[in-house]
């Protein structure tokens, strides 16, 4: 009997001991830190690349002191802390929450441009279709919600110091769907998708007449309507591509596309 009393009264010790470094080991090491300690040790851990401490910081800041100086300050470094460690959605998430609380917030042009940037370098957007198999599985979501949010900063702020950048974005964000959409339409050209080639390009020369890739989509309809044996409409956009391009040879044309514009590296 006595045994088993020992036995239980060594497990209880056990489990008791064993509850106390539990709490130990939950213990927080901000307890008693002041707000200004807290948002320092927060961007010293953000600078250092501690982005997960830096995030942890910035939350216990906002959320101990959610009417302080420092909370809407906070909740800009998450934003950008999720920014730098590739946590896209995350970051989206944050900064769709500050433009939603703090619409007239004096610094609410930097979330519009992070917005754009965490679009811009998201790795399954741009130019990530050159290297897919069917580049119509690979539609640039990603782009185009960037170019919506360079162009909502320069339409809402055009004063902004983000603006410039945001400006120099936006074309290359024009041309890389242009070159997306001639992608696209080389790729049913050479599968005999005539049809729905020719449209394709007719997207670039609508959307994006200022474009380089204009060019190459010429090229594209004059080959889809020759082979669909429609020869006005081929000859009408031969004279187009000669005008602008001083071209004066359909062969030239089609040895032009005989390389997919999108491997001239290979």
């Amino acid at each position: 009997m006595l045994k088993k009393f020992l036995t239980l009264a060594v497990v209880a010790l056990a489990l008791v001991m064993s509850g106390c470094g539990s709490l130990g080991e939950k213990r927080d090491e901000t307890k008693g830190w002041s707000p200004d300690k807290l948002y320092a040790e927060a961007k010293d851990e953000l600078k250092a690349g501690n982005y997960e401490k830096a995030i942890k910081y910035f939350e216990k800041l906002e959320s101990r002191y959610p009417f302080g100086a420092y909370a809407q300050q906070a909740q800009m470094e998450v934003a950008y802390a999720y920014y730098r460690q590739n946590e896209q959605a995350q970051c989206l998430a944050a900064v769709e929450r500050f433009i939603r609380l703090h619409p007239n917030h004096p610094n609410v042009d930097y979330m519009y441009y992070l917005r754009g940037l965490a679009n811009f370098n998201d790795k399954k957007g741009l130019f990530d279709f050159i290297s897919s198999q069917d580049p119509t599985e690979r539609d640039p979501k990603a782009a185009r919600d960037a170019f919506d949010a360079f162009k909502q900063l320069i339409d809402r702020f055009p004063d902004s110091k983000y603006a410039e950048d945001a400006r120099d974005r936006l074309r290359y964000l024009v041309e890389a769907m242009a070159q997306y959409e001639v992608h696209v339409a080389d790729y049913y050209l050479r599968r005999g998708a005539h049809v729905a080639a020719i449209n394709r390009a007719q997207t670039v020369i609508r959307d994006y007449p200022a474009s380089p890739s204009v060019r190459n989509a010429l090229r594209i309809q004059i080959r889809a309507y020759d082979a669909l044996g429609m020869k006005d409409l081929r000859d009408d956009a031969e004279r187009i591509f000669q005008l602008n391009y001083n071209t004066n040879s359909a062969a030239q044309i089609n040895a032009e596309t005989e390389k997919p514009w999108w491997k001239l590296w290979k």
